[in-house]
C-alpha cells in the first residue's frame, strides 16, 4: 500500500476585521486563500473567524475610537451569526471550490433542530463538500454568557493524507479527547483557536504541546489576532500559529516544527509527512503512543510515610 504523500499545510493567523456582510466576509477569504495559491493543500482558519460579522449582522454601533459610543450586544450578535450561519457556511464552501483547497475555515456557531446553539468546525473538500467537528468543552464564556452548548464527541475525517482530528480550542486541554481522535487514527490534531489574553493562548499552546508528545503525532494551533472593540465575542485576540510534533529523534529538540510571530496576522506554512510518525511511534527514543494507559488509573489513596 502507497504511504500518503506529504501534507502542505497552511495556518492563518487571521485578522479580525469588521466586514459589512456576508458577500465581503467571502471576499476577505478569498483573497486569503489566494495568497497561499499552490503552496498549500489544507488551509485551517481560527476558531469564530466569521463571527467578525456579528457586528455588522445584529447592528451593534460603534461611533468611533473614543470609547464612549460602544453599544453591543453579546445576544444580539449570536442570533445574527446563527440566523445567518448557512449564508456564511455556503460561502465557507464557495471559497474552497474557487480555492481548490480543503479547508477548514473555523468555526460558527449554529443552532440544531433542538434549538441549542453549538460551535462547530466544518471540514470543506476543494468539491465543496463538508462534515463537521463540534466543540465539546465549553469556556466560561460560552456557557454562562454566551450559552453555547457541548456538541458531539471527537471524530476523524479521512482525507487524502490520512485520518486528521479537530479538537477545538479548549478541547484540546483536554487529553482525552485528543487521545481519542489518536486511537482512531488520526496522526494531525487542527486546534483552531480563539483566544483574548496570553494565559488563554498559552493554556492552547502548551496543552497542544503536550498532546503531539503524549500521543506522537502533529497537533496544529491558529489564533484570531487584533482588536475588536466592537464586537461582544471578539474583543481582544492574542496568540500565534504553531505546529507541534514529538520531542524525539528525527524532530526538533523542542517539538516545535513551525510558528508565527505574536499577534500578527499571516499564514504559516509547514509540510507534515504522517510518514515520520510512523517511524518515531515504532522506533522513537520512547513510545509515548504505545505506552499510553490502556485504562485509567485507579484513584489515589493517600501516601504512607515510613
Amino acid at each position: 500500500m502507497t504511504p500518503p504523500a506529504p501534507l502542505r499545510l497552511a495556518l492563518l493567523q487571521y485578522p479580525v476585521e469588521r466586514p459589512r456582510d456576508v458577500a465581503a466576509f467571502a471576499a476577505k477569504l478569498d483573497t486569503w486563500l489566494a495568497r497561499i495559491a499552490g503552496q498549500a493543500d489544507l488551509a485551517v482558519l481560527p476558531e469564530y473567524a466569521a463571527v467578525e460579522l456579528g457586528a455588522a449582522l445584529s447592528g451593534n454601533a460603534w461611533a468611533g475610537s473614543t470609547g464612549d459610543g460602544l453599544a453591543v450586544d453579546e445576544a444580539g450578535e449570536l442570533r445574527a451569526m446563527t440566523d445567518a450561519a448557512p449564508a456564511i457556511l455556503a460561502a465557507m464552501q464557495e471559497a474552497a471550490r474557487r480555492a481548490g483547497l480543503w479547508l477548514l475555515p473555523g468555526t460558527l456557531p449554529m443552532r440544531g433542530p433542538d434549538g441549542l446553539v453549538r460551535n462547530r468546525a466544518p471540514l470543506i473538500d476543494p468539491e465543496g463538500r463538508l462534515a463537521f467537528q463540534d466543540k465539546r468543552f465549553m469556556t466560561r464564556f460560552e456557557a454562562e454568557r454566551w450559552i453555547v452548548s457541548p456538541g458531539a464527541a471527537p471524530q476523524v475525517f479521512d482525507t487524502p493524507w490520512g485520518r486528521i482530528g479537530i479538537s477545538i480550542c479548549y478541547d484540546v486541554e483536554f487529553p482525552a479527547h485528543v487521545r481519542a481522535q489518536v486511537e482512531a487514527g488520526a496522526w494531525l490534531v487542527l486546534a483552531p483557536s480563539c483566544t483574548d489574553t496570553m494565559h488563554g493562548f498559552n493554556r492552547v499552546r502548551f496543552s497542544a504541546a503536550a498532546r503531539a508528545l503524549e500521543s506522537q503525532c502533529y497537533v496544529a494551533v491558529t489564533p484570531t489576532v487584533g482588536l475588536a472593540p466592537w464586537s461582544a465575542a471578539l474583543d481582544v485576540n492574542r496568540g500565534f500559529a504553531a505546529v507541534f510534533g514529538p520531542v524525539d529523534r528525527g524532530f526538533p529538540e523542542d517539538g516545535v516544527l513551525a510558528r508565527g510571530a505574536l499577534d500578527e496576522p499571516g499564514w504559516v506554512l509547514a509540510t507534515l509527512d504522517p510518514a515520520r510518525i510512523e517511524a518515531v511511534r515504532a522506533d522513537g527514543g520512547v513510545r509515548n503512543h504505545r505506552d499510553w494507559p490502556a485504562a485509567p488509573f485507579p484513584i489515589p489513596l493517600p501516601g504512607r510515610f515510613a
